[in-house]
C-alpha cells in the first residue's frame, strides 16, 4: 500500500514552513505567487493556498525554487 499523505493528512511536508516565512516577509499569498512566477515557476495564488495548508504536492522544482527564494536549504523547508 503506498502512502501519499503525512500523519496529520497534508499532502506536503514544506507548507507550514512556506508560510511561516512568507508572513515573516510580511508577503501576500499573490505577492509570493508573483515572486516565485518571476524565478521561472508557473504557480498561482491557489497553489501558495494550496502548499500552505497542505492540500497540494510540491514538486522538487518548486522546493528548489521556494528554497532559494526564501535563502534557506531545501531541508529546511522540510523540517
Amino acid at each position: 500500500m503506498f502512502k501519499n499523505k503525512n500523519a496529520d493528512g497534508s499532502l506536503n511536508i514544506c507548507g507550514k514552513n512556506i508560510a511561516r516565512l512568507r508572513k515573516g516577509l510580511k508577503l501576500s499569498q499573490r505577492a509570493l505567487a508573483d515572486k516565485i512566477q518571476l524565478m521561472g515557476i508557473d504557480i498561482g495564488k491557489n497553489a501558495i493556498q494550496q502548499i500552505e495548508s497542505g492540500e497540494r504536492f510540491v514538486t522538487d522544482i518548486e522546493l528548489k525554487v521556494f528554497a532559494e527564494f526564501f535563502k534557506v536549504a531545501a531541508d529546511e523547508l522540510l523540517r
